[in-house]
């Protein structure tokens, strides 16, 4: 819809540099802008803060560390960040402009996807997801609005402009993200990790899968509350005929407990290639009818309500529908809980507090009361009141002795093996690029033992170390095992033929099989429609690296013939001319009189000009001379009658006057009485 007012910022010039000249997105913290960067000559994405965000200096710090966190990621499958910076009252961010659409485009027009390409689709998302979990960044906001589909077939993930070092305190409370795809653990306030992306990974696999979100209600609060106290269904149960493993991909991706999904998005994107090449093509290409009504969104309502971190440490969710119900964002689990007298719900029963902060206990918190209380009754029932006989007190007194050396030496013993044997820790060295004996005895050294595993690495020369398991730097006991990855080289993958695909089918092969969209030629084909593969580069079969550029040559259809005009020429001349340029001559069967085109040669052409392709035709109408026209005589007449006449038979006339042809009588002519050509001379001797 178009916007009611103009944009004061379209057409301004931010910070000297970023010219602003339309705006693509409007979000709860920011609005997103077309720009020009000057110096670079560039189109770029321009994220601009709104002013309640761009006034707190607090907020800004913490957009400054996020944004130079974000722009030391440097993947193919994320959107870079590109510059950051403050211009007056202006607050922004700078990043990179993919031309396309996104997933969420994707989903609204075609509904549940087919697994192969929801599989195809989602995994550059992963990969992109597990390059950032590796720099110790996590997005928080993985939904189809950040996933970035460009017109060549790129995907990429972005916004990650605000994502937050793991590194940095992620416990504050403060909630960012989408509710409909939030982790269990950022509606409850607690730290959030590589897991909780993995989650809103997984119920975007979902939606994929099944054209619907896992969960749905008339409120944010009502969406969230399910995140954390329900578990999320099969896909197959709202798509029947998906495969088990789908089923099982997504629900270990959305397990409630984010100890129990993968730890990364590294783990994650193992196991979803795998599944990719063990589904056979009847489980990849199912197809579910959509269910969605006509002009209906595909998302629901809450999928559309952002949940931001604000400068109160508590952020409302409420709607008009639901005026009591809200998120309360502190270091404490969040409770969800309906507005009434504080202990209590609305039906009047008590609930049990949380002695910090006054809240009512959750769930678990339930529980773990419950649990508690029976083992205090029965520790208390184990308990007498008092001894059954009063003992001995020298024996007490040996058996305490006793008891405590047995403590000691067991103390003396623990302190040993956590202080200097085997359960001491220790920090793994780094042992990357070195070959397998350098690394093993590093490691030695360092008092670990190491069990090598081969594995693929593009990077790393065969016979190298990749890294270890847990990785450099990380201190752990000594007796713990540590894994040696050591190199193989870079995994080879085949090409797949794309000669005979169009050029949109060439992308989305690419993409599939991880590989690169290299230099695009056109060429003409007399025989391959325009748009059409010809050829590739590599060829078909050869076995590269992912993300290795594969050059196309397409099609631009027959190459156009310029028609040669051959009017006037003879018939075979014609003819021959016209074989020569590729094209087929035909003889119209009539032919005609023309009294400047000699009998035999071709008076038209149809088409007389203009271009063809190969093969085609041009007719060619043949003369056959002029028209024949028999001369009366005129002998005995009067000149000036004669000169008339012959005229209007459309014969030139010439006068010869004898003696000064004083009595204006033709006295000869030549010729008489015979045809010939029209517009033939005839001679008149005049006395």
């Amino acid at each position: 819809m178009q916007e009611p007012t103009q944009d004061h910022l379209i057409g301004t010039t931010v910070d000297g540099r970023y010219t602003v000249r339309s705006r693509l997105a409007s979000g709860g913290m920011s609005t997103v802008y077309l720009a020009t960067d000057q110096r670079l000559e560039r189109d770029v994405a321009l994220k601009v803060l709104h002013p309640h965000l761009a006034n707190d200096p607090t907020f800004l710090q913490r957009l400054s560390r996020e944004a130079k966190a974000a722009a030391s990621l440097s993947h193919p499958h994320i959107v870079g960040v590109l510059d950051q910076g403050e211009d007056r009252h202006i607050a922004y961010l700078v990043m990179e402009y993919v031309k396309g659409h996104t997933l969420r485009d994707t989903l609204d027009e075609q509904g549940p996807l087919p697994p192969r390409l929801a599989l195809a689709l989602i995994d550059p998302v992963i990969e992109g997801l597990a390059a950032a979990h590796r720099a110790g960044l996590i997005h928080r906001d993985v939904k189809p609005e950040n996933v970035l589909i460009a017109d060549d077939g790129r995907i990429k993930v972005g916004d990650f402009g605000l994502a937050r070092a793991i590194s940095a305190n992620t416990s504050t409370g403060a909630l960012i993200g989408t509710v409909a795809y939030l982790a269990p653990e950022l509606v409850l306030g607690q730290p959030a990790d590589a897991r909780s992306d993995i989650y809103s990974a997984g119920i975007m696999l979902y939606e994929m899968l099944t054209g619907k979100q896992p969960y749905a209600g008339d409120s944010p609060i009502q969406v969230a509350y399910q995140h954390v106290n329900a578990v999320v269904g099969r896909p197959s149960d709202a798509a029947p005929g998906l495969a088990e493993d789908l089923d099982e991909l997504v629900q270990w991706c959305t397990a409630v407990e984010a100890e129990n999904r993968p730890v990364d998005g590294a783990a994650l994107l193992t196991e979803l290639r795998h599944i990719r090449t063990t589904l056979s093509d009847e489980e990849l290409d199912h197809r579910q009818a959509s269910s969605r009504p006509s002009g209906q969104p595909l998302a629901a309502a809450a999928a559309k309500e952002p949940v931001t971190s604000g400068s109160h440490p508590t952020e409302a969710l409420a709607t008009t529908a639901s005026p009591t119900e809200f998120i309360s964002h502190q270091s404490n689990p969040t409770t969800v809980m309906a507005a009434g007298a504080p202990g209590r719900t609305q039906a009047g029963a008590v609930v049990p507090v949380n002695h910090q902060d006054g809240r009512p206990a959750g769930k678990r918190e339930l529980k773990r009361l419950e649990r508690q209380e029976n083992k205090d009754r029965a520790r208390a029932a184990a308990t007498p009141s008092r001894p059954l006989r009063e003992g001995n007190p020298r024996r007490r007194g040996i058996i305490w002795t006793i008891v405590i050396i047995i403590l000691a030496t067991l103390a003396a013993s623990a302190g040993w093996f956590f202080g200097m044997g085997p359960g001491s820790p220790g920090t793994v060295p780094d042992v990357k690029n070195k070959t397998v004996a350098e690394a093993q005895q590093l490691l030695r050294t360092a008092g670990f033992q190491s069990e090598p595993r081969d594995v693929f690495d593009d990077d790393i020369l065969a016979g190298l170390a990749v890294g270890t398991e847990p990785e450099s730097g990380a201190e752990v006991r000594k007796f713990q095992p540590i894994t040696l990855f050591v190199s193989k080289g870079a995994q080879l993958f085949p090409l797949p033929g794309l000669a005979g695909s169009t050029l949109d089918q060439a992308k989305i092969a690419l993409n599939a099989a991880e590989m690169a969209l290299g230099n695009i030629t056109e060429a003409y084909d007399d025989k391959v429609p325009a748009g059409v593969v010809l050829s590739q580069d590599p060829a078909k079969g050869t076995e590269v690296r992912h993300g290795t550029p594969v050059s196309l040559v397409v099609s631009k259809g027959p190459q156009p013939i310029p028609v040669p005009d051959v009017r006037g020429l003879a018939q075979d001349a014609a003819v021959k001319a016209l074989q020569d340029a590729g094209l087929k001559a035909v003889i119209a069967p009539e032919t005609v009189n023309d009294k400047t085109v000699p009998k035999g040669a071709v008076v038209s052409q149809l088409p007389a000009n203009g271009t063809l392709v190969r093969g085609e035709t041009v007719t060619l109408t043949v003369s056959k001379g002029p028209k024949l026209i028999k001369v009366p005589s005129f002998i005995g007449k009067q000149a000036a009658e004669a000169e008339r006449e012959l005229k209007k038979l459309g014969f030139k006339v010439e006068v010869n006057k004898v003696l000064g042809g004083f009595f204006g009588t033709v006295r000869d002519q030549s010729p008489v009485n015979a045809e010939v050509p029209e517009d033939s001379v005839v001679t008149l001797t005049v006395v």
